[in-house]
């Protein structure tokens, strides 16, 4: 018998669950409770009667994500993991501590379809999408592992989450919710590449997460060449979105710029993209490119980044220059499992 996810359950399922199996519906709040704090197996619910422990033993699962490999930023703490999944595959986070508190980057899928040609991820290619289980563990065993609560949560590890869109929805009601994790939705960012149609459908949800869209280009033939998901929706169908994104949820929408030498930061697409984000409530960030092994593309220089910067502000755009954390240790996702995958 193929057993059930029971994190992936919301409390209401959960009680429905243990009523069917001849318990009393107060045992769902203390499993759920359980599972929130990021237990690893039944045997740990020590207010539970064995014979009940067994019980869940033969119906259930506890998805995990255990520690594989582990690296710490010399500079300024970052730490990057290398999580293992309960099939034996791979995917990473970056948990991040700024003045407000702790931050995680989770990844939402086991490495990526969209292929966009400066990411290491999408070197490994695509396994599978990650349950919401598995996005929660991410997060419990980071807080455990440093004995802290994360305040604020980052969909824009590997994967693509709006390619996950049901369980990164599920997910998204799990850890906000007050029973749960509750972080809430205002602390929450998620990163797309552009899929057109789940925007539209994410804006119809009015969540009030943050909206990242992955831009890296400021035309079609630009966005062609390095983002493969621009020949299915082009730059006028993904900004056509976005607006109606902002309009639905009254959200600023974030737009992720990675810094690319002599493809996307010249005084002339700093122009471009000025015009292009025109009468979007928008903020911009510019993303000094981490240089990959074996990648075609290389970092603009910071004297390039600072004059695309300049003309941005000209043109009336909001935008920053995101601070490099875990310089040391290669902080984007993706690399740790490439290795991990030739026994390096």
């Amino acid at each position: 018998m193929e057993l059930k996810d029971i994190k992936s359950l919301t409390l209401y399922e959960l009680e429905n669950e243990i009523s069917e199996l001849g318990e009393r519906g107060y045992r769902a709040k203390q499993i759920y409770r359980w599972l929130n704090l990021g237990i690893k197996t039944f045997d740990e619910m020590t207010d539970i009667s064995k014979s009940f422990r067994e019980k869940l033993k033969q119906n259930y699962m506890i998805a995990n994500a255990d520690i594989e490999r582990k690296l710490v930023s010399n500079i300024d703490g970052t730490i990057k993991y290398l999580f293992k999944l309960y099939d034996g595959e791979y995917v990473e986070a970056v948990l991040m501590k700024y003045n407000h508190g702790y931050s995680i980057c989770i990844s939402t899928q086991v490495g990526c379809k969209m292929g966009c040609k400066f990411c290491a991820t999408g070197k490994s290619g695509f396994s599978r999408n990650l349950l919401p289980s598995e996005m929660l563990a991410q997060i419990q065993t980071a807080q455990i592992d440093n004995d802290i609560r994360i305040s604020n949560i980052v969909l824009m590890g590997m994967g693509e989450p709006l390619d996950n869109y049901d369980n990164v929805m599920k997910f998204l009601l799990l850890v906000s919710s007050p029973d749960g994790m509750n972080i809430g939705m205002r602390h929450i960012s998620l990163s797309t590449c552009g899929i057109v149609d789940k925007i539209y459908a994410l804006a119809d949800e009015k969540m009030q997460l943050t909206l990242s869209i992955s831009l890296h280009a400021t035309n079609d033939k630009k966005r062609n060449e390095i983002m493969p998901i621009n020949q299915k929706w082009n730059m006028e169908s993904l900004i056509k979105a976005c607006r109606y994104y902002s309009n639905k949820t009254r959200r600023r929408i974030s737009f992720e710029y990675t810094m690319i030498n002599g493809v996307n930061d010249s005084e002339e697409d700093a122009k471009e993209l000025s015009r292009v984000l025109k009468g979007i409530i928008s903020h911009v960030n510019l993303i000094p490119m981490n240089n990959i092994e074996n990648g075609q593309y290389n970092r603009s220089s910071k004297k390039r980044i600072e004059n695309f910067t300049k003309v941005l502000e000209k043109n009336g755009v909001n935008a920053t220059v995101r601070r490099t954390l875990g310089a040391d240790i290669n902080a984007s996702c993706g690399q740790l499992k490439r290795r991990a995958q030739q026994g390096r």
